[in-house]
């Protein structure tokens, strides 16, 4: 009998130390697991495989300026908004971030060995933002800043003058870096002193601590 309790105890704390992540964080739960789930199909061997080395040498795409978002973009928007929120940065990640991945799989003929991997993205990303929706139905609806309104019309305006060339690779690297700082309560690790959005902490992206 106490080797059963102290079996089943071990597997209760296992099971804290999942999901204490979720249970404190201030994103539900649900959309944690998508985007953890997001996270997986991210990881850097899968982007250097899919998306630098099926493609040509330093092979670039169209794209609006607004799609081009970095960390910078992030801290840029974070110190000139005052009255900016996380779920306005959020909503904004998920916006760029389709339109990034439909431009993507538009040059990608039927047959390309990447194409199944970018539908798969787009398909994750969708998920991310039904859940998304649904929390944002619950609560009070308000309009994001001046600033957010302006860059989500750009996203949607096709007279556009300017256009940026960029790997594909590039763009989905911003969508990963990115999405770490936006929805950090989501990737909680024992290196308390991580600050996903500087751009410092992801010299060595192939550390433990972005992989888990």
């Amino acid at each position: 009998m106490p080797c059963l309790c102290a079996s089943r105890l071990g597997t209760l704390l296992v099971l804290l130390w999942v999901l204490l992540p979720l249970m404190t964080s201030s994103t539900p739960s649900t959309l944690c697991t998508s985007l953890t789930t997001l996270k997986s199909s991210l990881q850097p061997p899968h982007r250097r495989q899919l998306l630098k080395h099926n493609f040509p040498l330093n092979y670039t795409i169209r794209v609006r300026p607004q799609e081009v978002f970095r960390l910078h973009n992030i801290n840029k928007l974070k110190a000139k908004v005052p009255d900016l929120e996380l779920r306005h940065l959020q909503h904004l990640w998920v916006m760029v971030n389709q339109e990034v991945l439909k431009k993507i799989l538009r040059i990608l003929p039927e047959r390309h060995p990447s194409r199944r991997y970018i539908s798969g993205l787009e398909r994750l990303l969708q998920m991310v933002q039904q859940i998304q929706h649904e929390v944002e139905e619950e609560a009070e609806d308000e309009e994001p800043p001046e600033k957010i309104r302006e860059i989500l019309a750009k996203l949607r305006d096709s007279d556009v003058k300017t256009w940026k060339w960029v790997t594909p690779k590039t763009l989905v690297d911003n969508c990963f870096r990115t999405m770490h700082c936006l929805f950090g309560d989501c990737f909680l690790n024992s290196n308390a002193e991580q600050d996903y959005c500087n751009f410092l902490s992801w010299r060595k992206e192939q550390k433990p601590t972005l992989q888990a």
